[in-house]
This record gives C-alpha cells, sequence and structure tokens, in this order.
C-alpha cells in the first residue's frame, strides 16, 4: 500500500470523502465504496485535532498518575502486552456523524465538517482492559474518573491553546468494556489511529476514545477539559445540565445496498443498524414514505456497540420516486425519531434517514450502494 512519510495510505482506491486540505483533515468513509462489515485500516474515517505524532515505539511510555491511584506508574508496551489481553468488534463513531443531515433532511445546517453517515468503522480490537492497568496501578476506591490525555501537539484555536487532546471518562465506564488498544484488524495501530496505544471506549461518543494515548490521570474530583465543556457537548436553548453531556450515542440505521427498482420486480434491500452500547432489537423498513412500516430480518452478528446487518424483500408496484426509510429499535428500548432534536454543533444525528430512489418500468440488475440521499 502506498503511504506518505507519515505513513498514511494513500487514497489510491477513494475510499473517502475528503473534508479540509490539511493532512491530518477529516477523511469519511466512502459507502458506495464496499466497505465491508469490518472496515479495513486502510478505509477507516478519520478524525484528528492535529498531525498525528511520530511515536518511537520502544521509547512510548503510558503514565498513570494522580490522586487516584497510590502512586505514579510507567508502563511500556511490552508492559501492556503482558496482561491478559482481549479482542472485540465495536464501532468508533465521530460525535458529528450525520451532521450535513440536520441540513439536508430537516432544514437546519449547522457549523462543523459536513458527515453523511460515513464518520463510523467497526473494527477488530485488541488490547487490554484498562480496568487490569488501573487496579495493577492501585485504584483507590474514591477515584471517580480517568483523564486520558493525548500525545498529539497542543490544540490551538484563534490564537489560545488548550493543550493536548483529553477528556475525562467517568469510573464506572473505565471499569466498564473500555480497552487500551494496540492492534486494529490484527495489525498495529496506524498513525491515523493512535499508534501505538489508544483507548477504545465502545458505545461512547468518538471522542472518549482517545489517541496516540500518553497519560491516564485518575483522580478523586471531578475535573473538567475543553473536549467535554467547550466542545462534544450539546449546546442550544433545550440543553443544559447533565442533559447536555455526550456519552453513549444514540441508535441508527440505513439502506446499504438497493437494486435498480423496476415495478413488479422484486429487489432486496440491505443495510445496516447500530447503537451505543447496545445490541439491535428490530429494523422497520418503508418503503412509501413512512405510511406503512414492515420488520427487516437481522443477518449475521448483533453486537453491543457494533453494527448488524439486515434485509428486506420488496417489489415495488408503480412507476416514479419512492423515499425508503429505517428505523431501528435498540435492546435498551430507543427508538429512531421521525427527527434529530436541535443542537448548536449537530451532534448526534439520530433520525430515521430518507433516502428517494426511483422506480422504472423495467427490471435492472443489482448494484451496490452505500451512501444516504
Amino acid at each position: 500500500m502506498l503511504r506518505d512519510r507519515l505513513d498514511r495510505p494513500v487514497d489510491g482506491g477513494n475510499w473517502f470523502v475528503h473534508h479540509g486540505e490539511d493532512t491530518f483533515g477529516d477523511a469519511e468513509s466512502r459507502w458506495e465504496a464496499d466497505v465491508p462489515r469490518v472496515t479495513p485500516n486502510d478505509r477507516f474515517f478519520v478524525r484528528n485535532h492535529t498531525r498525528p505524532p511520530v511515536i518511537d515505539e520502544e521509547a512510548w511510555r503510558l503514565l498513570v498518575s494522580g490522586d487516584g491511584v497510590v502512586g505514579d506508574t510507567t508502563y511500556s508496551l511490552a508492559d501492556l502486552k503482558a496482561f491478559t489481553s482481549t479482542t472485540y468488534e465495536r464501532a468508533v463513531e465521530c460525535t458529528g456523524n450525520g451532521r450535513s443531515l440536520f441540513d439536508t433532511q430537516q432544514g437546519t445546517p449547522t457549523p462543523g465538517t459536513p458527515w453523511e453517515l460515513g464518520a463510523i468503522g467497526v473494527a477488530r480490537w485488541t488490547g487490554v482492559p484498562l480496568r487490569t492497568v488501573l487496579r495493577h496501578a492501585g485504584l483507590r476506591g474514591d477515584a471517580v474518573q480517568v483523564m486520558p490525555v493525548g500525545l498529539d501537539a497542543p490544540y490551538l484555536e484563534d490564537g489560545i491553546n488548550h493543550g493536548r487532546v483529553r477528556r475525562p471518562l467517568p469510573i464506572g465506564k473505565a471499569l466498564d468494556d473500555t480497552i487500551i488498544a494496540w492492534e486494529m484488524n490484527g495489525e498495529p495501530l496506524p498513525p491515523d489511529h493512535g499508534f501505538p496505544a489508544r483507548l477504545v471506549v465502545p458505545g461512547w461518543v468518538g471522542i472518549a476514545s482517545i489517541k496516540w494515548l500518553g497519560e491516564l490521570r485518575v483522580t478523586t474530583s471531578v475535573v473538567d477539559s475543553p473536549w467535554n465543556t467547550r466542545w462534544y457537548r450539546m449546546h442550544g436553548a433545550d440543553w443544559s445540565g447533565d442533559h447536555a453531556v455526550l456519552d453513549r450515542m444514540p441508535p441508527k440505521s440505513v439502506v446499504d445496498v438497493i437494486g435498480e427498482p423496476s415495478v413488479g420486480h422484486l429487489t432486496v434491500l440491505r443495510g445496516r443498524a447500530w447503537s451505543g452500547e447496545a445490541s439491535i432489537r428490530m429494523v422497520e423498513v418503508s418503503t412509501d414514505g413512512g405510511e406503512s412500516w414492515d420488520e427487516a430480518h437481522l443477518t449475521g452478528p448483533n453486537e453491543p456497540s457494533s453494527w448488524v446487518e439486515w434485509e428486506h424483500p420488496w417489489t415495488p408496484t408503480g412507476v416514479g420516486p419512492a423515499t425508503l426509510m429505517t428505523r431501528a429499535t435498540d435492546s435498551l428500548g430507543r427508538v429512531q425519531p421521525l427527527e434529530a432534536p436541535l443542537n448548536d454543533d449537530g451532534y448526534l444525528f439520530g433520525a430515521v434517514v430518507r433516502r428517494v430512489v426511483t422506480v422504472g418500468p423495467k427490471v435492472g440488475s443489482e448494484v451496490r450502494r452505500r451512501t444516504p440521499a
């Protein structure tokens, strides 16, 4: 695979929609490029605040510090690998995934990267549970949070230095299913995805999964950062207090694959659905703009904080435009709404996605598409 000096894959396969001109700019996975259920490393979306740091794996150390542990402890990558590791398939999704749909579906444009639905990927992550490392470092019983800190350059905005990317993680989530990962799909983490080690916080907003991990500050009091107050928090007239906190991602679903629909010809609609900290209980499909709904058939693995594929047969009865819609219900009972709650930053678009297709009079061959209208 061709790579530049930062070891970044060159987009020779046209796998991405690039947002921004910087070398660390946002790159959205093109679903019409037929990304499989487990997203290959070179097709996984990229969201970086600064340029990925160049880190010497042998010299890298992870510092566990703060008054929430008995003393400072450092770990090399070899030290982490000496613990019992775990591997699971989980999604990492940008908090703003679907932001452009606030505009195209709801007529309420917001600032920020205009993601469609490609700012998500599912990978097979290998690493050590965060709780294992914290307990080894002497976790105190009165610890309330962990502040993971990245090794990327300090983030500058409008002349203000906000420091390294960091965001507090409640101790409950830290001790649950969060891992310190060093492999992605059986390979060392690529530079864009956190080499040599990163957090993976299943089901939570992507910013929680801090990349290029350098420090874990464990504290007995709540400490904030700009990444949970200034950014990555709900802002707007209807948001305040705990209601504005961003953590678990909402349920979502989309049509991935359609045929070239024609009157009287059976085509099979296919797609996927996913939800933060939950599996998918049901996906419903409407082929008439929401007038009626039918339950789709779920296929393949259906794990929490990942996605499940679904399929549904459809035989169009008339020529012209048809609006396809999908609605997911997760194992926690959450149902996709027809409209996503408005907020100033375009976060957490989880509304039913509408996709208009044109039904023709002739039978067409099946084609694969992964971009919602």
